[in-house]
């Protein structure tokens, strides 16, 4: 019992921090409604149009601002309140649930008032995204951020497994509109929970002050440390051609196996089932580098690879929960180094960068992934996922191998989660001390 208590001490640490367990109640709530939006949109698209090219012009209008916008959003955070902004944020974020239940009560919506108002959620991500993950490290001490990291991907996953299967159940029984109200009610938990923190406890990043070239000067400091550049490069690969699950899923469940939008909404459900499981079981890690996050990757592409070749529905399911696991351990690793590594000042912006690579690589992958699916069918789009992620693989670990060989110290040991050394001690190839939703 004891050795029970001391592991679940360990893996809800973060839990303790009262500004922390405040931001885990509201995102928990909310993050369940956001699923019902995401998986609602998709069927409601897919029942308008039964089109994979639609899938994928919706990806590209969810996450296209993320591209366009992310690394000025990175920099916004950066100079901002990260508590104030993403109250902003959330408040608008909770508009556009409203308007989408507006469209749906209608009966049949437009399809491009659809992507437009998934275009202005998507400018609401842009700036949500690196303002939300950097402040998860705002929250907690030093030594508990890889806790807080982890949790905060077991809180997005485990909302993907409830959110997924409670938005089939309404779609299919009170209709869509319900599933985008809900969800828009859902974000005045989370505004709620911003509003009762205490700033003072919170451990608040220096603010960036106004000057020129600053977006510059991010992609600049990210290019000069390889802990950051090179899990994003894996990122840019691997988000581009594997993490298309709302474009790829509904078209594999419903044609390959012959399935319904509940046999979607299920797999998504088990997927999250292996992403919630394998958030938790790295919550624990005390090291990361990048022959770590390169290990994950390619158990990531070995499960994708798995699943293209599922002949049924059982299959599938046991292949997903396998997906699942692999995709967010490589998701938690790639974000823990990128947090660590980088500097406190540029943090904002590096995951902004990391963001614009993971999720604004989706309005080109998304349309590549829904043509092939529509052309050549859904197993064809999920191999080439698994082909990518494994070449992802190859080139972080080779990559790192270089280095390493280059310069003798450099990666000579994971980076140790414990401290928060500043990210410029990569470039020494020294030992360093020091997004991802």
């Amino acid at each position: 019992m004891t050795r029970i208590r001391l592991a679940t001490h360990d893996t809800f640490q973060s839990l303790s921090v009262r500004n922390f367990r405040l931001f885990f109640g509201g995102q928990l709530i909310s993050q369940i409604g956001n699923w019902l939006t995401l998986v609602a949109q998709t069927l409601l698209v897919l029942k308008l149009t039964d089109s994979g090219y639609a899938l994928g012009g919706l990806a590209a209008a969810q996450f296209g601002p993320v591209l366009l916008f992310g690394a000025f959003a990175g920099l916004v955070a950066d100079r901002s309140d990260k508590r104030r902004l993403l109250i902003i944020v959330q408040t608008l974020a909770m508009l556009q649930s409203f308007c989408l239940a507006a469209l749906a009560f209608t009966g049949h919506p437009p399809l491009l008032a659809i992507y437009a108002v998934a275009l202005f959620g998507g400018v609401a991500t842009a700036f949500d995204n690196p303002a939300r993950r950097s402040f998860v490290v705002e929250m907690v001490p030093e030594e508990s951020i890889n806790n807080a990291v982890s949790l905060n991907s077991a809180l997005m996953t485990g909302a993907r497994v409830f959110g997924p299967a409670l938005a089939g159940l309404l779609v299919t029984t009170v209709g869509f509109g319900w599933a985008f109200l809900l969800d828009a009610i859902s974000y005045l938990a989370v505004i709620a929970a911003l509003y009762r923190m205490n700033p003072a406890e919170l451990r608040q990043a220096p603010v960036t002050p106004k000057g020129k070239g600053q977006v510059r000067e991010g992609l600049r400091y990210a290019r000069s440390v390889p802990e950051l550049w090179v899990p994003l490069l894996m990122m840019a690969i691997i988000g581009t051609l594997a993490y298309n699950f709302q474009t790829v899923l509904p078209l594999f469940t419903t044609r390959d196996l012959h399935g319904t939008d509940v046999t979607f909404t299920w797999l998504m459900s088990v997927v999250s089932v292996g992403s919630l499981l394998g958030a938790l079981a790295t919550a624990r890690r005390k090291t990361i580098n990048v022959r770590i996050v390169s290990r994950n990757a390619a158990i990531f592409g070995a499960a994708m690879a798995l699943l293209a070749f599922t002949p049924n529905q059982p299959s599938a399911f046991a292949v997903g929960f396998l997906v699942g696991l692999g995709s967010i351990t490589f998701m938690t690793a790639a974000t823990a180094i990128t947090q660590l590594a980088a500097d406190p000042s540029m943090r904002g912006r590096i995951l902004a960068l990391q963001a614009i690579v993971f999720l604004g690589s989706t309005p080109v992958g998304g349309p590549i992934v829904g043509a092939i699916s529509e052309t050549f069918g859904a197993r064809y789009a999920i191999a080439l996922g698994a082909l990518a992620t494994m070449a992802a693989s190859g080139f972080g670990y080779f990559t790192i191998r270089r280095s390493r060989t280059a310069v003798p110290t450099h990666d000579a040991a994971p980076i140790p989660f414990q401290a928060d050394v500043p990210g410029e001690l990569a470039l020494l190839g020294q030992v360093i001390t020091p997004k991802a939703s």
